[in-house]
């Protein structure tokens, strides 16, 4: 339905932003569409006028709006990319906003770059229930790594949602050694380049990230996400950036939607890469 989408230029930034954002949701709506068979999770949100109280299942992601009190099935997606288009936001959380409309309760999700936390955190929060179904499996090649998101999911999780969480210590082109063979896994993040508050010398480089995301791919499932933070500001960066930006070059227009967010006036400005597979 869509060829690849790119943010080469921003002839009209406005628009093509909008443009991107119901792009998504159309794609999300395929995804769900094909996860027929999966219950539905259903969302309660707050009516400014009224103050009640509405709960809305896959009507609330696009799939059949009827009503103009459901919220807007983008989710707050725009106001995202509008805040990271005028500097507002971060690249780390426009990601983390395209998270939101692809993950559900229960799923399986990978963090193949620990750092310091913060995003394996967000998986958490994104995947767990009552049901105790979901998981994150988390890695990073620094033991320092995995022992700051060990100490912070300590301190912000319950011990139900610490549970779902699963560290390694080992590089990420090691993924498939950690994800059991026939797993469905609906998102796979990279956040590259070195450790903040870490050894700036120890970074990712192209060769493993590459093998990586070739495993990503392979274990990915319809209607999921490979999320990819490209640095370009440290030696190696550019290299590693471009590396990223090849191999979504080269997927199958027909099974993957390929998008990146770069700016184009601060070239050391983190690239957001994201690899939607159809």
């Amino acid at each position: 339905m869509f060829a690849s989408l790119r943010f080469q230029t921003l002839l009209s930034p406005l628009k093509q932003t909008f443009d991107l954002a119901h792009a998504f949701v159309s794609l999300r709506r395929s995804s769900l569409l094909l996860q027929s068979q999966r219950k539905p999770k259903r969302i309660s949100f707050c009516n400014k006028s009224s103050g009640q109280i509405h709960s809305a299942g896959p009507k609330f992601y696009g799939v059949s709006p009827s009503s103009p009190e459901e919220v807007s099935p983008l989710l707050g997606l725009e106001d995202a990319l509008m805040d990271y288009i005028s500097g507002k936001k971060k690249a780390t959380e426009v990601a983390h906003s395209m998270w939101r409309h692809i993950v559900q309760k229960g799923d399986t999700v990978v963090d193949a770059t620990c750092g310091n936390g913060h995003d394996t955190l967000e998986m958490v929060k994104l995947v767990a229930d009552e049901s105790g179904r979901g998981c994150v499996y988390g890695m990073d090649i620094q033991n320092i790594a995995l022992e700051n998101t060990s100490l912070l999911l300590d301190a912000l999780l319950n011990p139900n949602e610490r549970k779902l969480v699963k560290l390694f210590h080992t590089c990420h082109s090691r993924m498939e050694d950690i994800v059991p063979n026939g797993t469905s896994v609906r998102l796979v993040a990279f956040n590259l380049g070195y450790l903040p508050g870490g050894d700036k010398a120890l970074v990712t480089l192209s060769e493993t990230t590459l093998q990586a995301l070739e495993v990503a791919s392979r274990i990915l499932a319809p209607g999921g996400l490979i999320s990819i933070i490209a640095y370009v500001g440290h030696p190696g960066g550019r290299k590693e950036f471009e590396t990223v930006q090849a191999f979504a070059s080269g997927l199958p227009v027909d099974d993957w939607v390929c998008t990146k967010f770069e700016m184009i006036n601060r070239q050391m400005a983190p690239v957001l890469v994201i690899l939607f597979r159809k």
